[in-house]
């Protein structure tokens, strides 16, 4: 999952969609559709589909890094799974893209306390061209504070950021230290470092490196960077006190080769009345390598697989289409959802509001939406029927899912279905992205949830404001 400041957990709302002068009728749910969403809902908590899809694509594929036959085997996973599970269209769209190796990987203290240091380097890093990386390290709690320091002070150092990561229901803790991972190794390398090391963007204690994409800058040089895992991030700060300097070795054989195509899938149930007006639901289907990729994102994947899955069984059709899309390689910079939004620019209309499952397996708390006031009324209704799964309508605070934002910023309505995700960053990007993680009956909850509100933004009387913006 990869995650930006402007993403569902910074709690930063994306601006409504621009509104026609005059406003449209209220949008109104039918009582027949509550009826079969309250269905639905039931459904969805007697079973355990969505258990079984995360348990067979973590045990069948495993971890799904870009480009790799990971990638290609979930590809096939997915299509043969939605076929199975009775969508009426499957289909699979193209995303091409560089495609990173991680290779050979090892940190260690050599001066002036020899010690292993459990290291990950960081998607999209250059390695240390195939010797080892010897160099002192210089502390910063931040990277503002590296930011602070002179253009070319560090030459021949290694800079290293140990700023925490907070824990929050809503995550927002990530979204204040994640930019030490994005943006970290270009700063450092305007000040003149050959490396970057940084405490991994994660809240465990346990001896894990937490992974995750960089953007490099185009004015200066790339330079290697890598996570440490908490202890040991907590390891070289002890070390630092010591008042001695501190000498890191890095090796890792990161690298970038060549192009590949990998697809996002699509499940849909078409619509009785209005089968080119969508309500789209979905998750990444790529993961990191470190782990199995269960919570990141193999359980939205599933949740909304399920979803899907339960409304195609109904004797009758939504109104509109229901699209369930697993994209592509959204671990390396959204790039599945991106070429999604390039190849229905023209239909962001016809996309009347989405939502997407994108944060670990925790049960659902909130209802939230950027929907205009001629649509809320519709939004409230949904939550009515959620509420006896413990949601909560809440307006003017979340965001949409990661790979929403690319149509979100075309002008497309999100929803968001706000996930507990109090110790998601303790396995996020990490080898603990294991389907022990996972609590069987929370994600019924949220397959009750996503089912439901699917099947009535489908049904509604009305939209929910998605509007094309203009250039």
């Amino acid at each position: 999952m990869i995650r930006r400041l402007c993403l569902a957990l910074s709690l930063t709302c994306l601006a409504a969609p621009t509104l026609a002068q005059e406003e449209p009728a209220p949008t109104r749910i039918p009582d027949a559709a509550i009826a079969t969403a309250e269905t639905l809902r039931e459904r969805a908590l007697a079973g355990n589909a969505a258990w079984d899809l995360v348990e067979s694509l973590t045990t069948e594929v495993g971890h799904r890094l870009a480009g790799s036959e990971g990638d290609a085997r979930a590809v096939a996973w997915a299509v043969e799974r939605f076929r199975a599970l009775g969508f009426d269209e499957v289909r699979t769209e193209p995303v091409t893209f560089p495609v990173w190796i991680r290779g050979e990987e090892r940190g260690e203290v050599l001066t002036p306390f020899p010690q292993h240091l459990a290291l990950t380097a960081l998607g999209g890093s250059v390695g240390t061209e195939g010797a080892p990386l010897d160099a002192e390290i210089v502390h910063f709690e931040s990277l503002d504070a590296l930011r602070a320091v002179e253009d070319g002070s560090l030459a021949g150092r290694i800079a290293f950021i140990s700023q925490r990561t907070e824990r929050h229901r809503d995550g927002r803790g990530y979204g204040f230290s994640v930019p030490a991972r994005s943006n970290g190794a270009s700063v450092a390398a305007a000040k003149g470092a050959s490396a970057l090391l940084i405490r991994s963007i994660g809240t465990s204690n346990d001896r894990f490196p937490h992974t995750g994409n960089l953007r490099y800058a185009d004015d200066v040089p790339r330079i290697p960077a890598a996570a440490i895992s908490n202890p040991d991030a907590d390891l070289l700060l002890n070390m630092l006190r010591r008042g001695q300097p501190v000498t890191v070795r890095m090796q890792m054989d990161a690298r970038t080769v060549g192009e590949y195509t990998s697809q996002n899938v699509i499940g849909e149930v078409r619509g009785r009345e209005r089968p080119d007006e969508v309500v789209l639901i979905g998750g990444h289907l790529d993961s990191w390598d470190l782990g199995t990729g269960a919570i990141d994102d193999g359980a939205g994947v599933a949740i909304t697989m399920a979803a899907g899955a339960l409304i195609a069984a109904l004797p009758e059709r939504p109104r509109r289409t229901i699209r369930v899309v697993a994209f592509a390689n959204e671990e390396q910079g959204l790039i599945g959802a991106r070429q999604y939004a390039e190849r229905h620019a023209g239909a962001v209309r016809q996309h009347l509001i989405a939502a997407e499952s994108d944060f670990g397996a925790g049960r659902i708390y909130a209802l939230r939406s950027n929907a205009p006031d001629h649509a809320w009324g519709a939004i409230e209704r949904i939550g009515t029927v959620l509420a006896p799964l413990g949601i909560a309508v809440e307006r003017g605070v979340g965001g949409p899912g990661p790979d929403l934002i690319p149509l979100v910023s075309r002008g497309m309505t999100w929803a968001q279905l706000a996930q507990d995700g109090t110790d998601y960053f303790d396995y996020h990007h990490t080898p603990n992205d294991t389907l022990d993680k996972i609590e069987p009956a929370a994600l019924d909850q949220q397959v009750a949830a996503y089912a439901a509100f699917a099947w009535l933004a489908a049904e509604a009387e009305g939209e929910f404001g998605s509007r094309p913006k203009g250039p």
